[in-house]
């Protein structure tokens, strides 16, 4: 037997867990491609645990949890296309790094680094520019694992298969590999500072065309930046304010030499993209289309600063371009994301399910590693390509092995 006994697992705010019957961490395609056929033998449900980001039940299983954290590393490069090959179980920084040796980087990436690379691209993970797609975007290949042990091989000669798996949330087979279609090297000059609420929304559109990338967090009460881990900007500030402020960033590519000041920066793309947060938060986001941006965080602002006053996490707003992949957030809908955070130990349920209220109304679709209050019903309507995607799930897997009770319920 290939598997062992299993155990309790958690995600990483311990908002998610579960008691697995086994659990395997394969070091290598083969052994996973193994334990899939034995668990698939066996009847068993197979899930697989990235680095336990995701805030949603996407990983809990009671059959078995598989850890990639054995499968690293650059299997492939080939430096005329720029397309790179990496096991599944790379964590984005450690890309990152083989790529900066290598002189390229991912055109795009997002806040952390931390996360295995399948995970965060197969649930809908993005960075921010209004020209920029998700991370899932930059993948052109992938090597699934079947149910009966088989190897799929999914690239772009058939892009419908590839647009279906690029943001599957683990459901279409384990992911063993991607491969990703990455650009030159590049350094990125990072800029912050804060304005007040209101002048950030006259340069909302400014600022968005202008830069690479533009975000910002919105904070309610002086407090809120520590909960996000934020620096004091008030050196830089625009406005004398220090609550209902907006903690402004872009970053822009550029030739200029490393430098680092206290709120700028210049390094390689991968040193500037991430922030440091501590897991204090349970996170909800959803995408919602672009032309609707600013009143969704009209409305949700009003929400905070009158019904739920308690709550006081930073909203994260940021841009996404549309993508043709058939079940991402941003499936041929140009976006802004905007996230708002429960704290651990705060009853924090109704009014997440009031931004939910709020944000549904603009037609608007979530991160499936975020919490969201999605049912059957609520996937048909938002992704044009749902039953085609379920349709393809049920063809690769019959028995529902990569399914649990909430997959079930959105996929099944």
């Amino acid at each position: 037997m290939t598997l062992e006994k299993g155990g309790h697992w958690r995600n990483w705010v311990g908002n998610q867990s579960c008691i697995s019957r086994y659990k395997g961490a394969p070091a290598s395609e083969a052994q996973l491609a193994d334990m899939v056929a034995e668990a698939n033998a066996q009847g068993l449900n197979i899930r697989v645990a990235g680095s336990g980001h995701s805030f949603t039940p996407v990983v809990g299983t009671g059959g078995v949890l598989l850890s990639l954290a054995g499968m690293k590393g650059v299997l492939d490069a080939d430096l005329t296309t720029r397309r790179v090959t990496v096991a599944a179980g790379t964590r984005i920084g450690e890309v990152g790094q083989a790529l900066k040796a290598l002189g390229l980087s991912l055109s795009n990436q997002g806040d952390i680094d931390s996360q295995a690379i399948a995970g965060a691209f197969a649930t809908g993970t993005h960075g921010t520019g209004t020209t920029l797609s998700c991370l899932a975007s930059q993948v052109v290949g992938m090597r699934l694992v079947r149910p009966d042990g088989g190897i799929l091989t999914i690239d772009d000669t058939d892009l419908d298969m590839l647009h279906a798996a690029q943001v599957s949330v683990g459901v279409l087979g384990v992911i063993s590999a991607i491969t990703l279609q990455t650009v030159p090297a590049y350094n990125l000059h990072e800029k912050l500072w804060r304005e007040d609420f209101e002048s950030c929304m006259a340069r909302h559109d400014e600022l968005a065309a202008t830069h690479r990338h533009f975000g910002f967090f919105w904070c309610p009460v002086p407090e809120s930046r520590h909960l996000y881990c934020l620096p004091d900007t008030a050196p830089v500030s625009l406005t004398d304010q220090t609550a209902d402020v907006c903690e402004m960033k872009i970053m822009d590519i550029t030739t200029d030499p490393p430098m680092a000041k206290d709120f700028e920066k210049i390094a390689y793309s991968s040193e500037v993209y991430p922030i440091e947060y501590v897991p204090n938060f349970h996170e909800l986001e959803y995408a919602v289309p672009v032309a609707h941006g600013k009143d969704a965080i009209r409305a949700v602002r009003e929400l905070m600063l009158t019904k739920h006053t308690n709550c006081i996490y930073p909203i994260e707003y940021r841009f996404t371009a549309g993508d043709p992949a058939w079940m991402s957030p941003f499936h041929h809908q140009d976006s802004i994301t905007l996230s708002v955070s429960g704290g651990p130990g705060i009853d924090y349920w109704e009014y997440l399910k009031d931004v939910d209220m709020i944000l549904r109304g603009y037609g608007s679709r979530p991160h499936w590693g975020k919490l969201h209050f999605l049912d059957t019903d609520d996937v048909d309507t938002l992704y044009p390509r749902a039953k085609d995607f379920r349709a393809l799930r049920r063809r690769l897997d019959p028995e529902g092995r990569f399914l649990n009770d909430h997959l079930r319920m959105l996929f099944g």
